[in-house]
């Protein structure tokens, strides 16, 4: 989205006119994706190349970002294009909630389907003494052939206890920051919106703990089967998350002290915060799911 060239009337809804971000977008996005791909089958350019994506990327979200707010810091958008960005906002939270009920439902098939099938639960003809004989069908489980050797899991109520605790607290001082902005105190809205962030970076620190902890002491590791798998594959994912959400409450903070938003006008902030609260809401499940049973 670019500046508009001549003056917009407020009651119409802006269009906005050309831009070269989606460009930058989608090339950045190529290098990123080749770099990987390089990555994985081991060509010696590949770390510089997924470097220069990702850096590439950076400068995308910046200036496409940068673009938007000075848009609508200079009056550009209408309430027809508040309802726009709401609805987009809740069409990505949808993508988010499938994605997650994706790796939530790999674990339920490999964790109720697939191991007692293969340790002999339900087989009507027996075909798990062929593939796995003497195999039994406990969970966790690092598959029939022991992939990665002996492992430990990390017990719940030790760091994702804390990090439960310090999500759950996120999200209180969250909707109080939210009140406080609606109510124009934005002293409150300052502290209590500066401590949500703080929290979720203070989560990202015990998980990268924790990271470390399973791999150098407990010997869980992605390469630790279907278990180990699974276990980073959520945790890391919702991780990621975290780091991105409290990036984007850095900013909105960072805004705030701006003097951005006003009682009436504050779509960022309502779109981070929902972004929020979809995560502490992911982490629930993960901590019961994964953790705890």
């Amino acid at each position: 989205m670019a500046h508009a060239h001549t003056a917009h009337d407020a009651g119409k809804y802006y269009i906005p006119h050309g831009s070269k971000w989606p460009i930058v977008g989608s090339v950045s996005l190529f290098v990123t994706m080749l770099g990987v791909a390089m990555l994985l089958n081991g060509i010696n350019v590949a770390p510089w190349i997924l470097l220069l994506g990702l850096l590439a990327v950076a400068y995308m979200f910046f200036g496409w970002f940068g673009t938007v707010i000075g848009e609508s810091e200079g009056g550009l958008y209408n309430a027809g294009v508040d309802r726009s960005f709401r609805m987009g906002m809740m069409w990505f939270i949808f993508s988010e909630v499938m994605f997650f009920a994706a790796f939530f439902g790999a674990l339920f098939y490999a964790r109720q389907l697939s191991v007692p099938w293969l340790g002999g639960e339900g087989s009507k003809f027996l075909t798990n003494l062929f593939l796995w004989q003497g195999y039994e069908g406990s969970w966790p489980t690092n598959g029939p052939a022991a992939v990665g050797g002996g492992f430990e899991t990390i017990p719940a109520f030790g760091i994702p206890a804390i990090n439960t605790a310090i999500l759950l607290s996120s999200g209180v001082t969250l909707t109080i920051a939210h009140h406080a902005l609606k109510a124009g105190n934005r002293g409150i809205l300052k502290v209590f919106l500066g401590l949500t962030f703080l929290l979720g970076f203070v989560f990202v620190g015990l998980q990268a703990e924790e990271y470390i902890h399973a791999y150098k002491e407990l010997n869980l590791t992605l390469g630790s089967g279907v278990y180990g798998s699974t276990f980073f594959m959520l945790t890391g994912f919702h991780g990621m998350h975290v780091t991105v959400g409290a990036i984007m409450l850095l900013v909105i903070w960072l805004r705030v002290m701006k003097g951005h938003f006003t009682p009436q006008h504050h779509f960022a902030f309502e779109a981070v915060a929902w972004y929020w609260h979809f995560v502490d809401v992911v982490w629930l499940g993960l901590f019961i799911f994964v953790y705890w049973l």
